[in-house]
């Protein structure tokens, strides 16, 4: 399937940014999936422009940041950061702008739901970002990032925005190490009708968080703000 000029017109109005270059923007919304099912076609796929956006995207939130909270410390900076680029919040902007509607996905990715996969629509949002960098210059690409994460920011900034710990420590280790971190329950306590959890995460063999709560899932997620809050 290769956009036609009608659908390439509809998504440039629902993220308000004109393409100089269409092929740019074709190829920032193109899966591998659909490249590899395309292989006699020599479709580009977005992965490029990905890693390019995620790039460009650090580099907008953080300046901003730099300005906007002078008081704060880099640490402090980096945590409100590592929440407002994670894929979450990323593929909860690229709903805001339909970007699924408008992806190249091979047939098995269509048929298994892709279109609205979180992992999926956050990697095309950073390579529509990266696509915007290329096309359009900093100035562009910093204004329709901005437009969209401005009020995460904000939110992050003073504790209102709620946080899938777990998501977010496991995207900072992986960019260091192909490791997971590992959840164990190491104390049950209490009656049935009343339990409490205790759980413990470890990473690379180490214990780096512990957290306890009335469920299993609610422990994990504290012991994972936990070892957050120490990186």
């Amino acid at each position: 399937m290769i956009l036609d000029k009608d659908n390439l017109n509809k998504i440039q109005k629902e993220i308000d940014v004109s393409f100089d270059d269409l092929n740019l923007l074709q190829r920032s919304l193109t899966h591998k999936s659909h490249a590899n099912e395309k292989r006699n076609l020599d479709i580009k796929n977005n992965e490029r422009l990905e890693f390019l956006g995620d790039s460009v995207l650090d580099l907008v939130v953080s300046e901003y940041m730099f300005f906007k909270y002078p008081e704060h410390p880099e640490g402090e900076l980096a945590k409100i950061r590592s929440v407002v680029v994670s894929a979450p919040v990323l593929a909860q902007k690229a709903n805001e702008i339909n970007l699924g509607d408008y992806l190249l996905l091979g047939k098995g990715e269509e048929m298994t739901g892709g279109r609205r996969r979180d992992s999926i629509l956050a990697d095309a949002f950073e390579a529509l970002v990266g696509g915007i960098y290329l096309d359009q210059g900093l100035a562009v690409v910093e204004k329709f990032i901005l437009d969209l994460l401005l009020s995460d920011i904000t939110r992050v900034e003073t504790g209102e925005h709620i946080h899938d710990y777990k998501t977010l420590l496991q995207e900072i280790v992986q960019k260091e190490s192909n490791s997971r971190p590992e959840y164990n329950v190491i104390k049950e306590e209490g009656p049935d009708h009343n339990k409490k959890f205790t759980v413990q995460v470890n990473f690379e063999d180490e214990v780096v968080g512990v957290g306890r709560g009335s469920s299993k899932k609610e422990a994990q997620q504290n012991a994972a703000q936990d070892a957050f809050n120490k990186v």
